[in-house]
């Protein structure tokens, strides 16, 4: 039996190997996303389950896990998984604001706990390295190594866990030759210890393929990173990016990989009046072109980008899908629709 295979095997039985000695695991439950499309790879320009077919994600994003962690709990990940019908959850770890810096070995831990909590479900994880400001990943170079040498190693075994390894890099001096080199110093890092899974790389001018800083995705298809398995990152908020973001996505899902790992229905702060004319315009194109996403956020924040109403989490009743805001109502009937990924 080859790597592959012994990786699947796993996947069926919840069994490890150690020694020659097979160890009882963490099996997906039947019918999960991580159970029925198991390791994921990139082929062409599209998301492939382990047999190959081309599938969508659907899921959401965590809010900060430094004010947020509450959130995310065995309950609110139950609804999430069962009545949202979700596919994928992002773990936001911001690095600054009272983030990962604060506290690198606690907050590796959160991280460590909730990948395991969402795995208990069968659900994808993004382990989101939530940079924002400074917008230069190399201001936290050597954090970031340490970081995803840590979660990699822990989680090496994993068939569902993506790496999203630079949240949304800005900053004028922020080229893409040097978010580049940021990029090719981080993968080897994360394929020392995890050869198979998905790396998700941000993109400039705050993951919209420079789009925010009169660019579009041709820097990108000229000068792309030499890697397998890698897909690029783009960010819009309906109500602040219209139709020249959702052109450039359009445009660009025909040339490179491409992942939504962040958006939403509102302005780019996450709050203010929703646009839903124009979100199902960029839900209807990446349904199309089986762009995955996730939406901006799982959280009882005040803003209206954070779906559940303040005071939700931690103890408030999730069943039914949680008590939700106008956004968070509607995010959860477009993660219920059908036509996500091929069960073959």
């Amino acid at each position: 039996m080859n790597l592959s295979g012994i990786r699947q095997f796993v996947i069926a039985t919840g069994f490890l190997i150690f020694g020659g000695v097979f160890s009882e695991g963490t099996a997906f439950p039947a019918g999960s996303p991580a159970a029925i499309n198991g390791q994921l790879s990139v082929c062409g320009r599209k998301l492939c389950n382990v047999h190959g077919n081309p599938i969508q994600l659907r899921g959401m994003s965590t809010h900060g896990l430094q004010w947020y962690k509450s959130c995310v709990n065995n309950r609110s990940l139950k609804a999430l998984a069962k009545n949202w019908k979700a596919d994928v959850l992002r773990l936001s770890l911001y690095v600054q604001e009272g983030g990962y810096a604060s506290n690198p070995k606690r907050f590796t831990r959160i991280v460590d706990r909730l990948i395991k909590k969402a795995s208990r479900f069968g659900l994808y994880v993004i382990v989101d390295w939530h940079m924002l400001d400074p917008g230069d990943p190399f201001a936290n170079l050597q954090l970031a190594k340490t970081f995803f040498t840590a979660i990699a190693k822990r989680h090496a075994d994993r068939t569902n866990i993506l790496y999203e390894v630079a949240n949304e890099p800005n900053g004028d001096a922020v080229t893409w030759l040097r978010l580049k080199s940021y990029h090719q110093q981080i993968i080897p890092v994360i394929r020392k210890r995890d050869r198979d899974a998905v790396i998700l790389l941000g993109t400039r001018a705050w993951s919209s393929f420079g789009v925010a800083a009169g660019a579009d995705e041709t820097e990108i298809v000229r000068n792309p990173v030499a890697a397998k398995n890698i897909m690029y990152t783009f960010h819009f908020y309906a109500a602040s990016h219209g139709t020249e973001y959702l052109e450039v996505l359009s445009r660009a899902a025909k040339r490179i990989p491409v992942f939504v790992t962040e958006f939403g229905t509102q302005q780019a702060h996450g709050d203010g009046p929703n646009d839903f004319v124009l979100s199902n315009a960029y839900l209807a194109l990446m349904k199309r072109e089986k762009i995955s996403w996730a939406n901006w956020n799982y959280s009882d924040d005040h803003r209206s980008g954070a779906v559940f109403v303040p005071g939700t989490c931690p103890k408030g009743k999730f069943a039914g899908g949680g008590k939700l805001k106008e956004a968070g109502a509607w995010i959860r009937t477009q993660m219920r629709s059908k036509d996500r990924f091929s069960t073959k």
